[in-house]
C-alpha cells in the first residue's frame, strides 16, 4: 500500500502518539493534536490505534494511490473526492491503484486524519514516528510532506488482510469500496464553531482577581489567528492578577494547559508545547475535550465551564469504553 503526494496541502506531517518519556531532556511531545480522531481511523483500518497517520490542517492535500490500499478518514470535513465522487468519512474504504484522492478546505473543523492498514511507514525517532517540525526530526524528514514525497504502510494486520480482500472483492470495477457500517454515532464528535471546553481549576486559579475568575466562564474567547500546533492564543476578554508582579518558577505543563501572560491573554498549550512553563496556569481542559480545543479554527468562539475531577475522570472512562466497543465490533467486522 503506496501513496504519494500530488499537491500538498496548507500543513500536512505524519504524526502518532507522541514522542513520550524525553520531556526530561527537553524534547516535547508532539503527536497527533487530535487523538480521538487518529485512534478512531486506526482502529476502522484494523491497526492497533497508536500507528501513524498523516494530520492535514485546515486543507488537505491530493494524493495519488499508487497501490491498492485499505484507508480511512477521521476528524474534520475536507471533503475528499475521487473522481468527484465523495469518500466517506469514519469508515474503512477501500482504494484502487491510479485513484486520486482530492481533499479540499475544512467544512466543519480542523485536522483530518489519513490512515493506513498497517500504519505509515517511517524511521521511528526517539520511539517515535511524529513530525516535530521546529526541530527537524520524525515524520517524512522531519518536516511537512510536500509534492512528490511517497508514503508507504508497514505490513497490515491479519485482521486488516481480510477487510481489504473483502473490499476488494465487492469493489468489482470501481476506483473504491466502502462498507455500509460505521462507529456507532454515540461516537461521532460534533465540530462545533462555538464549543463549551471542560476545565479543571489550574494551579494558580486563586491569582487572578475575582472579575477575572468569573469573567473566565462567563465570557468567550476568540482563537487568535496568531495560533499553531504549539498554542492557541485567545483574545477578546483579558484576565488580570491580583499581584500584576508575582513571579512563578517555572513548572511542567501539558496539553490543554492554559496559561496566563503578563498582558492577559490566555493561552493553550498543544500538542507541540514547551516542556515546561512559567505563566501561571488558570485552567487545564480535560481529556476528553482536547479533541474538541484541536478542532477549532481561528476566528471560532470559545467558552469555558469548570467541571470537578471526578466528573473529569467519569467522562474519560465513558469514552474509553465507548472506544473499547467499537474496537470489538470494528474486530467482529473484520471476521
Amino acid at each position: 500500500m503506496k501513496l504519494r503526494v500530488i499537491r500538498p496541502g496548507l500543513l500536512s506531517s505524519i504524526q502518532d502518539g507522541g514522542r513520550t518519556g524525553y520531556q526530561k531532556h527537553g524534547v516535547i511531545v508532539s503527536g497527533v493534536m487530535d487523538p480521538f480522531a487518529h485512534r478512531i481511523a486506526n482502529l476502522l483500518v484494523g491497526n492497533e490505534g497508536h500507528e501513524a497517520t498523516v494530520e492535514m490542517s485546515l486543507r488537505g492535500d491530493t494524493w495519488e494511490v499508487l497501490e491498492d490500499s485499505l484507508l480511512a478518514i477521521c476528524g474534520a470535513d475536507m471533503r475528499p473526492l475521487v473522481e468527484d465522487r465523495p469518500l466517506p468519512l469514519w469508515k474503512p474504504v477501500w482504494v484502487r491503484k491510479g485513484a486520486c484522492i482530492q481533499f479540499g478546505g475544512s467544512r466543519e473543523g480542523a485536522r483530518a486524519y489519513l490512515a493506513i492498514a498497517g500504519g505509515f511507514r517511517v524511521t521511528p525517532v526517539m520511539e517515535s514516528r511524529s513530525t516535530y517540525l521546529r526541530a527537524g526530526i520524525g515524520g517524512y524528514q522531519g518536516r511537512a510532506l510536500q509534492k512528490g514525497d511517497e508514503l508507504a504502510a508497514d505490513n497490515p494486520p491479519a485482521q486488516a488482510q481480510r477487510l481489504f480482500a473483502s473490499l476488494q472483492k465487492q469493489a468489482g470495477g470501481e476506483p473504491f469500496f466502502a462498507p455500509e457500517w460505521s462507529i456507532a454515532s454515540e461516537l461521532f464528535p460534533r465540530y462545533d464553531a462555538r464549543p463549551t471546553i471542560r476545565v479543571l481549576r489550574g494551579n494558580q486559579f486563586d491569582w487572578f482577581t475575582e472579575e477575572s475568575r468569573a469573567n473566565f466562564f462567563a465570557k468567550p474567547f476568540r482563537v487568535s489567528s496568531q495560533s499553531d500546533r504549539m498554542g492557541y492564543r485567545l483574545e477578546g476578554n483579558t484576565l488580570e492578577r491580583t499581584h500584576p508582579n508575582q513571579e512563578l518558577i517555572s513548572e511542567a505543563v501539558t496539553f490543554g494547559t492554559v496559561q496566563v501572560p503578563a498582558e492577559g491573554n490566555p493561552i493553550v498549550l498543544l500538542a507541540d508545547r514547551q516542556t515546561t512553563g512559567g505563566y501561571p496556569k488558570i485552567a487545564q481542559i480535560i481529556s476528553v475535550d482536547l479533541p474538541i480545543i484541536a478542532q477549532t479554527k481561528p476566528g471560532d468562539l470559545i467558552h469555558f465551564r469548570e467541571v470537578t475531577h471526578a466528573e473529569a475522570e467519569r467522562l474519560l472512562f465513558e469514552r474509553e469504553q465507548l472506544i473499547w466497543q467499537a474496537k470489538l465490533g470494528i474486530q467482529l467486522k473484520y471476521m
